[in-house]
Parts: structure tokens; C-alpha cells; sequence
């Protein structure tokens, strides 16, 4: 299969050339964004020490940033100097782990490694046996991580919860500045790494940029006219709605008697004619008029803001109404409210019920089941209050 990559990307297995090198400089201000104790960095010594115990390298920007500070007093930091090396060790090797568990518990099993044996025991073994040689993650944040490619620039920043694997970060300064200093990420980088890189390039994990993975679910002329709007809304913000979702959200419109010139055109095109199928939704919108109007500020023009708010009120619907994903909502929200919003007090609670989902060691169903509902729990709280919430 040939992937495409965006104008300025990096293919998978090399990191974006136009990434500058980080500087300790660089390093300390990206360091002073973070709500945590900077204590001192690790020496060229300490730093091969670590490397040296646990079998890893740390790629370059990472051991700049590490010797200019160490982040500590959250245990959602890696402490490389006093931490406990067994939690340490565990942090290492949970992406793999969390692979193990997805393909003994939700059937899942890699394209890259044949056919997948029918005894449960055996398709488990040989998992072992072809995960045993990942290419390492090392741990950054929780469940942020960077590929452990020594001597390497400007790998993108992965979040890896078992095999849910999203883009989150251009580089590691990219990724900071977006999650600690709410300054958005255009997010033009592809993911680098062998097999990690396949979830997020057309494997089974999500790109927060992608379109949303949600299960249509209009069943009224109004949700269907909601759903065109919001989709209008996600591509006003940057996001990219793909084709199929265009033409499906056009059709369920017009199965359910919403009447425009160009509607029956956006959904009878075929699987040939996907590139018309922008250019149709663009005048299916104009021509709904007010009913797929943007959200507009003070000056009556469209918002970015008031846009994203949208957007995030949706999903919060998607998820109650079971359309979307608790995690994977949580997850755009998170990236495309919380972080792009630079943190707004009310989202922080569902914030806080994302990372406790996706910081969760691999468990029973249940368990996860208990933490997907908190999250959904926290978006019935959002929508039954105000919109947008208060800032205070």
C-alpha cells in the first residue's frame, strides 16, 4: 500500500527534516511551561547509565531536554534518576504489553505477521514472540511517548494506550508548547517508527486530526441537518472530514427529506467520484443557509473559539448518545478542546477522566468499562449546564 504524506511530513521511519535541532536553551523554556518540580537534568553520565541499565536510547531532542531539567512530582513523570526501576522498566515495556492484551481480549492481530493461529494460546505466543523486537517507546508523560532512536531529531510525540495509537505531537517541543503551553499543533508529521507507525497510518488506532470516528445516527431532519453543520464546523477548524463521511452524512440527509439543489449530487456519488465530494458539501452547506451557519463572535463573523466549543459540545453528545467512543472522544477532546482552548477549568475534569482511562494498566473489560464510564458520566454533566461553560 503507498501512503501519502502531507506537504512537509516525514515518511514513516524518518523524522521531519524541517524540525531544528533543540537547544538547552530551547529546552529550559519548554521546561517553564510545565506544571511540575524542574529538578536538576542529568549529566551526559547519568543519562548513558539509564540508557545502559534498561537497554534503550533516548532520541536526541528527549536527552536534550532531560539534561537541561528533570520533571518530578507527578508520577506521570519518568523520574530517570531516583525513580523505582521496576515502575520504570514497566513504563518501557507497556506498549507492548498493552498489544499482548488486545490480542488476547479483542481479537486483535497485526497485518504484519501472517495469519493468525486459531488456538487463542498459540495466536498469543507467536504475539510474544513478534512483539519481543518492537522498535522501543520510551516514556515521556503518562502515556506520551517518543521512539527511543539515538542521535535522531524531530520524531512526532505518540500517545499509546494498548493499541488506541494517536498522533499528538510534531516533535517533542511541538508536543509541549501544544499540551502544556495551549498553542495548537498543526500536526503535518507522520508518525516514524516500524510498527508503531501503522496504527496511526491507516492501522486500527486514531489520528485526533482525522475524521471523527463516530457511528452515524440522525435519525430526524434536524440531526441530519446538525450533522452536515458540524461537519462544515470541523473542516472550518482544520480537520479533515473524509469523503466516505461527506457522502454518508449527504445521503442519511436525503433519506430523511432535507431538500437542497446539490444534496442529491454529494450523495449519489460513487467510490470514482470521491474527489467531488468536498466541493459538493461546501455548496449543500451554502445552500442550507442559516441551518448550517458557523459559529460567529462578537463581530458576527465566524469564530475559531466559538467553533471549537462547538465541536466540542458534538462530541460530548457522540459520546452520550453512544455514537463515539468514551476513549476516543475523550482523546479529541482533550486534543482539539482541552489542550487547544489552553485549558479551560471546566473541561479539566474530563480531561482528568481521559488520562485516568488511558493511564489505566491493561485490565479486566470491566475495569475499562468503569473508566469509559466516567467519561461519559462528566460529558452529561457538561451538557446539562451552560454552553459554553464559564471560564471561572
Amino acid at each position: 500500500m503507498t501512503t501519502h504524506h502531507p506537504a512537509g511530513s516525514s515518511s514513516p521511519g524518518s523524522p521531519s527534516p524541517s524540525a531544528p535541532p533543540l537547544t538547552a536553551e530551547d529546552a529550559r523554556v519548554l521546561l517553564a511551561l510545565l506544571p511540575a518540580r524542574i529538578a536538576p537534568g542529568l549529566d551526559a553520565g547519568e543519562l548513558d547509565a539509564v540508557e545502559e541499565r534498561f537497554g534503550f536510547r533516548f532520541a536526541a531532542d528527549h536527552r536534550v531536554l532531560l539534561g537541561a531539567g528533570l520533571p518530578v512530582g507527578s508520577p506521570r513523570w519518568p523520574d530517570w534518576r531516583g525513580g523505582d526501576p521496576d515502575d520504570l522498566a514497566e513504563r518501557l515495556a507497556r506498549p507492548a504489553e498493552g498489544v499482548l492484551f488486545d490480542v488476547e481480549h479483542s481479537g486483535f492481530w497485526h497485518r504484519s505477521w501472517g495469519a493468525r493461529p486459531a488456538d487463542p494460546a498459540e495466536a498469543l505466543e507467536r504475539a510474544r514472540a513478534e512483539t519481543a523486537g518492537l522498535p522501543p517507546l520510551v516514556p515521556v508523560y503518562g502515556h506520551r511517548y517518543l521512539p527511543g532512536t539515538p542521535g535522531s531529531w524531530g520524531h512526532p510525540v505518540l500517545s499509546v494506550v494498548q493499541t488506541d495509537v494517536i498522533l499528538y505531537g510534531n516533535d517533542l517541543a511541538d508536543w509541549l508548547r501544544h499540551e502544556f503551553g495551549g498553542r495548537p499543533s498543526s500536526l503535518t508529521a507522520r508518525a516514524t517508527v516500524g510498527f508503531w507507525s501503522s496504527f496511526v497510518e491507516g492501522g486500527p488506532g486514531i489520528d485526533v486530526t482525522a475524521p471523527t470516528p463516530y457511528t452515524p445516527y440522525a435519525t430526524t431532519p434536524q440531526e441530519a441537518v446538525d450533522c452536515l453543520r458540524m461537519l462544515a464546523v470541523e473542516r472550518f477548524v482544520g480537520r479533515r472530514p473524509s469523503p466516505e463521511q461527506l457522502i454518508e452524512a449527504g445521503l442519511g440527509a436525503l433519506l430523511l427529506d432535507v431538500e437542497t439543489a446539490s444534496l442529491p449530487l454529494l450523495a449519489g456519488l460513487t467510490r470514482s467520484e470521491h474527489e467531488h465530494a468536498d466541493g459538493l458539501f461546501a455548496r449543500v452547506v451554502e445552500e442550507l443557509g442559516p441551518a448550517a451557519a458557523l459559529p460567529a463572535g462578537a463581530a458576527g463573523r465566524p469564530d475559531p473559539e466559538a467553533a471549537r466549543w462547538e465541536l466540542v459540545r458534538w462530541w460530548l453528545r457522540l459520546i452520550v448518545n453512544g455514537s463515539l467512543d468514551p476513549g476516543a472522544g475523550g482523546d479529541l477532546v482533550t486534543f482539539e478542546g482541552w489542550a487547544a482552548l489552553s485549558g479551560p477549568p471546566a473541561l479539566r475534569p474530563l480531561f482528568e477522566a481521559t488520562e485516568t482511562y488511558n493511564d489505566g494498566e491493561a485490565g479486566p473489560a470491566g475495569s475499562r468499562e468503569h473508566l469509559a464510564a466516567a467519561i461519559t458520566a462528566e460529558a452529561e454533566r457538561l451538557l446539562a449546564g451552560p454552553w459554553p461553560p464559564p471560564r471561572g
